[in-house]
């Protein structure tokens, strides 16, 4: 869903109420200003609808002449270490990735080099002593403080429906002397034009992959032809299960598996078993994975063999895309490594030819961005049009925002199922907008219930006990795929219950008692996924 309440000041996550007070004061004035003025002017119209200059939504990035060194190339190219390495050598710098694990990995090598920094996300926050580096998500992306060096990774994202707005916000509203852009080169010709318009140098330097990755001509038909270091891909977690049972029956090969929907820690420590899995001192030595291993985990895999190239997007089964394919199959070969040279192919001989296609295929160039109004103006809109429906606001801006053939209006949609629920209780427009900015799955029962409870618990008595809606000492190991789920589930209300209690923290105050349940929940995880065959 993204995380539109960082448009508000997240350098340093005091209680939101904090940031609500300033903010409303400045806004009570702002909209004073703009009535008394219409009102001795009827030439004056204030159109909140129009969006076609997002650049000057960041007047502190604007004093600035940003120079802007854009990263692209093909996976394990070189081009993300590079620009780290500006960001280790910078007296003051951020990271903004799109994984919390990212962000986790980033803080981890900085502080591993003696660079004190500190790990932001919006459910996390580890502060290091002296500190004036940041490694974060980029919904957290600070747009208020002033930085030498500035990393901004799969910049490609920008076109992204869902979250894309988040990149396009930390692209035109990082103040630092120096931007690193890393991705695709199919998003160069979009930033070129979108930061016309803001006085910025930009440098583009392209990179080739530093080892070889072959696309085979045949197939891997039969688990039996399985190898150590072998990644095997596919998108579900029914299939993954499937073939790690099928595998590992065989008796040559354990499996470490690696999945989107598993919480970020317990994809740290399976992605730590991972790097280990072709060692030839671990028993761990094959790996299956869903495409969560596209991004952010640094892998020592020989060959990646596609189980199929169909994945259900949340809409429809579709073919991957080009740039899925890519970022997939670039994971195999990794320089410096045991496998330098990598191998790519597929399980059904009937998927190679649209393999070999995307590996030589360009990605489409990405046409537009995704965009979002700031909570400035949904809030001095709702105060002019007099109406605390933040569904009604919402699907106005999206139906009707005026905007530049270079941007998009992100997709609304999971935001107005939330829209719709908050609408319904005694809320101020502020405490619906963080509700409906939650990282809250709307399509899982378990965690849509847990937001409604969370909201309806917070709008009558001011004050949400964790221990109201979930006792502790109830969770166990799952015994099937779908106990896991659910396990899955109550993990992502706790998940949500800390994200609350960073924004309110008098009115969510188990946060401990959440962290703890969470790592209950990380535990009994594992050991399911340990034990699973």
């Amino acid at each position: 869903m993204g995380m539109l309440l960082e448009f508000v000041k997240q350098d340093k996550m005091v209680p939101f109420h904090q940031h609500l007070e300033l903010r409303f004061r400045i806004l009570v004035c702002v909209c004073s200003w703009i009535r008394q003025f219409s009102s001795s002017s009827s030439t004056l119209k204030i159109d909140f609808m129009d969006l076609t200059r997002p650049h000057t939504w960041y007047p502190n990035a604007r004093k600035k002449s940003r120079k802007v060194i854009v990263h692209v190339g093909p996976t394990n190219s070189g081009k993300t270490h590079h620009a780290l390495k500006r960001l280790e050598s910078s007296s003051s710098g951020i990271y903004c990735g799109p994984l919390r694990l990212l962000a986790w990995e980033v803080a981890k090598r900085l502080n591993k080099t003696k660079i004190p920094c500190d790990m932001i996300t919006g459910q996390e926050r580890e502060e290091i002593d002296g500190a004036k580096h940041k490694a974060m998500t980029v919904e957290m992306a600070d747009v208020t403080s002033d930085y030498h060096c500035a990393v901004i990774d799969e910049i490609q994202m920008l076109g992204c429906r869902t979250r894309g707005f988040s990149f396009t916000r930390a692209l035109l509203g990082i103040s630092a002397d120096e931007l690193h852009l890393c991705g695709d080169p199919s998003a160069v010709p979009l930033i070129q034009e979108i930061l016309k318009v803001t006085r910025d140098d930009i440098e583009v330097q392209s990179y080739e992959r530093l080892s070889p990755l072959v696309p085979l001509d045949v197939p891997v038909r039969s688990c039996s032809d399985i190898k150590t270091g072998d990644c095997i891909v596919t998108f579900s977690r029914r299939k993954i299960y499937k073939l790690k049972r099928q595998i590992e029956n065989g008796g040559k090969h354990l499996c470490s598996v690696v999945y989107g929907s598993l919480p970020p820690e317990t994809r740290t420590r399976q992605g730590l078993q991972a790097t280990m899995f072709n060692d030839a001192t671990n028993e761990f030595d094959v790996l299956v994975a869903s495409d969560a291993i596209g991004m952010g985990l640094n892998l020592n895999i020989s060959r990646i063999i596609f189980s199929t190239l169909k994945k259900f997007d949340g809409m429809e089964e579709r073919d991957l895309t080009v740039p899925e394919v890519k970022q997939i199959a670039g994971r195999a070969g990794r320089f410096g490594s045991k496998f330098p040279d990598g191998e790519v192919t597929c399980m059904d001989v009937n998927d190679l030819p649209l393999l070999h296609s995307s590996l030589k295929s360009p990605s489409p160039v990405i046409e537009r961005a995704g965009l979002f109004p700031t909570f400035d103006l949904l809030f001095m809109y709702s105060r002019l049009h007099l109406t605390q429906s933040l569904y009604q606001i919402l699907e106005h801006f999206e139906e009707n925002a005026k905007l530049s053939s270079n941007y998009f209006i992100t997709d609304c949609e999971a935001m107005l199922k939330v829209a719709a629920v908050v609408d319904e209780l005694p809320l101020g427009l502020h405490d619906k907008f963080l509700f409906v900015t939650s990282p809250v799955d709307m399509n899982d029962d378990i965690s849509s219930q847990g937001l409604i409870q969370f909201a309806q618990s917070y709008a009558k008595q001011g004050k949400v006990q964790l221990r109201e809606i979930f006792t502790p000492g109830t969770l166990q190991v799952p015994q099937s795929q779908t106990a896991l789920k659910e396990l899955e589930s109550i993990y992502k209300v706790l998940d949500l219950y800390g994200w609350l209690s960073f924004r309110l923290e008098d009115s969510f105050p188990d946060r401990e008692v959440a962290l703890t349940q969470m790592a209950i929940c990380r535990m009994l995880i594992e050991r399911f996924l340990e034990t699973a065959a």
